[in-house]
């Protein structure tokens, strides 16, 4: 497949690395005066995550040229709205109508970026994640006018080339952007309120928390907690914090209908009785093996 991918920075230089790796022909298309050394990055990039680069590898200035011939374009310039809306308009100019654009964009609403093009049908998002050819989740998120095609195509390649696309709604910051924030907010707090270090509180993330995500997720998480274990320290801390650890009402809901989680068979998540068997047991090896990768 015939890529282009538009702005050769940290992001796009990942973008391309993972689409060369994966057999395509890519071409990266940037205003910096040695595009030359880009590529080598890129390969470089390219063969550190996939071993042989099987998929060809250019460098251009010209974006109507990229495009022109392209299958999928990947826009991953800067994240200022002028510029994307610029870049974005020169690619509806030049691109085929059948031609998919993905913008990596992490924060930008999608309905004011696809104003930009001609064929907003063929435009969504493919948020990637630094280093994008080492992180395996990429957030894929159409607005009201992309065609359910389009966006199983997108999924399709990301898939092939090892990445595990998450479809999700769009709203400004999507996803994991809001969840990152979120806790980051609150690490800024406890450092300004001076209960922590900044390094100690890396520290206690990384030993603590930090273990648990990648395991399950925040749900599963909850769910082998307790929903009433939860709804407890919530009604705790909005005492003491006020509206921003405010009893969610889902919890609260939770609780009500009997389902605290993994105690009771079901919470956020339903379980089987084999799940619960196994939960615990796997639940200690993930931890286990995580810790040991994280030392």
């Amino acid at each position: 497949m015939r890529i282009a991918v538009l702005g050769a920075g940290t992001m796009g230089q990942g973008i391309a690395a993972v689409m060369a790796a994966a057999s395509h022909e890519v071409t990266v298309v940037d205003a910096v005066d040695r595009i030359e050394g880009c590529v080598t990055a890129v390969r470089d990039r390219a063969r550190r995550h996939g071993g042989d680069v099987t998929g060809t590898i250019g460098g251009t200035h010209d974006l109507g040229a990229a495009v022109r011939g392209a299958e999928v374009v990947f826009e991953a310039v800067p994240e200022q709205l002028p510029l994307k809306l610029e870049v974005l308009a020169g690619v509806s100019e030049n691109a085929a109508p059948a031609a998919i654009v993905a913008t990596n964009t992490s924060s930008l609403p999608l309905d004011r970026l696809a104003g930009a093009l001609s064929h907003p049908s063929r435009f969504l998002a493919a948020h990637f994640f630094n280093p994008a050819e080492t992180i395996p989740g990429v957030e894929v998120a159409g607005t009201e006018q992309t065609d359910p095609e389009v966006t199983a195509t997108l999924v399709a390649l990301l898939r092939s080339a090892g990445k595990e696309p998450i479809e999700v709604g769009s709203c400004v910051g999507f996803v994991a952007n809001r969840l990152q924030l979120a806790l980051f907010r609150e690490a800024l707090a406890c450092v300004e309120e001076g209960v922590i270090t900044a390094e100690d509180l890396d520290i206690l993330v990384r030993r603590t928390i930090g273990v648990r995500l990648p395991a399950f997720g925040p749900f599963a998480v909850a769910d082998m907690a307790g929903l009433d274990v939860y709804h407890a320290i919530f009604t705790v801390l909005h005492e003491a914090y006020g509206e921003r650890f405010e009893v969610p009402p889902m919890v609260s809901r939770l609780v009500e209908d009997g389902r605290l989680g993994v105690k009771s068979g079901a919470g956020f998540l339903n379980y089987t009785a084999d799940e619960l068997r196994e939960l615990t047991a796997r639940r200690d090896v993930l931890y286990k093996r995580l810790l040991e990768a994280a030392s």
